[in-house]
């Protein structure tokens, strides 16, 4: 019978475990290049199965928060590959997550020159961003990005995955939820186009299927992920009727082209795969991975009844870098320090003691 400890191998990778590190949002990268204190922050957690790396920028006019890493220079790949070092050195493994915000940035977080970009010119309507030097402030209409600035764009993501590869990572997820670039060209209220990626589902899914593509082609479809979040409404996403039909074409796709895994985020399941996570469990022949509000317990349960062949945890990794021998061996999780999770330096970040540290009176 199949166990959340079990090894498992995704494309080519060997995994340890069943237990998925999920991309977290961390603005520890100053200046949007990683360092020394990520590289500890990921190797503290190695002894997940798989690692996903917060979500990165594959191009200046992506680093839409305050201090999240970028994939796009030479100093980024330098610095990524210290995290990859540090993870790889204590047998760990480790995708990057690229990450374009589209709409959901501030030009003040942008790089001189660089404008905020997306699908239509749609303003998020409840979602304000932080400034280190202003605070949270609204977030203006984006610039509707023309045709020759979309293919440039899919040419981006393929060299952000190049550079991946460079820098020592196991292979790369595309980050197609939360409201995101991505998710804003499969949504009918942020993609109001009228050229071939914008109008019908096949179109509004042009944009991941073509970077998915080229990735696959470029670094191989072994080394490729996509991350998705059918129903979820963050970051000022409306429900559309046509959403479970765009996801189940969605799925249809990725499987012909052969990638890795399928990760599919739905914190409203709390525990329990949606609906369509079932219809795409059966679409979707390589490795599934769920997330959403999962416990030990019911992640074991969906692992054994073949619901999920993985899942990831994002919270509870910030405060307990041994999540996975604190799951195997029933012990108890440290609490998280909510006031540190987006703030610079180690505090609320590398400071969470193992469980063997920990003095029990």
């Amino acid at each position: 019978m199949k166990n959340l400890f079990d090894p498992y191998t995704v494309g080519d990778l060997r995994l340890t475990n069943r237990i998925v590190m999920a991309p977290m949002t961390r603005s520890r990268a100053i200046n949007n290049v990683p360092n020394e204190l990520m590289a500890q922050y990921y190797s503290q957690r190695a002894t997940a199965g798989l690692i996903i790396t917060e979500g990165t920028a594959p191009s200046p006019n992506g680093l839409g928060y305050a201090r999240i890493p970028g994939i796009f220079s030479e100093d980024q790949v330098k610095g990524w590959h210290k995290v990859t070092h540090a993870v790889h050195e204590k047998n760990g493994k480790i995708f990057l997550q690229i990450m374009h915000t589209g709409r959901i940035g501030h030009p003040k977080n942008l790089p001189d020159g660089e404008r905020l970009v997306a699908p239509s010119p749609v303003k998020p309507l409840t979602t304000r961003m932080w400034v280190d030097a202003d605070g949270p402030l609204e977030i203006p209409v984006p610039d509707e990005l023309t045709t020759d600035e979309i293919h440039q764009l899919i040419r981006d993501h393929v060299a952000a995955a190049q550079n991946a590869v460079r820098a020592g990572f196991d292979g790369i997820e595309l980050h197609g939820a939360n409201g995101y670039l991505i998710k804003q060209f499969l949504n009918p209220h942020t993609n109001r186009r009228k050229d071939e990626y914008g109008g019908s589902i096949e179109n509004r899914a042009r944009f991941l299927l073509e970077v998915t593509e080229e990735i696959a082609t470029a670094i191989g479809k072994e080394k490729t992920g996509v991350r998705i979040s059918p129903f979820s409404e963050f970051n000022d996403m409306a429900h559309y009727d046509e959403a479970e039909a765009t996801y189940l074409y969605v799925g249809r796709k990725l499987n012909e082209t052969g990638i890795a895994y399928l990760h599919i985020t739905d914190p409203a399941t709390k525990g329990e795969p949606h609906i369509l996570a079932q219809h795409l469990r059966k679409i979707f022949s390589n490795a599934l991975i769920l997330s959403g509000g999962y416990t030990a317990g019911s992640a074991e349960a969906i692992v054994k009844n073949g619901a999920a062949d993985l899942v990831s945890f994002a919270r509870a990794f910030i405060p307990n870098p041994d999540l996975v021998g604190r799951f195997k061996n029933k012990l108890p999780l440290n609490q998280p320090k909510f006031d540190f999770f987006y703030t610079p330096g180690p505090e609320g970040y590398v400071d969470y003691p193992e469980f063997q540290d920990v003095t029990v009176i």
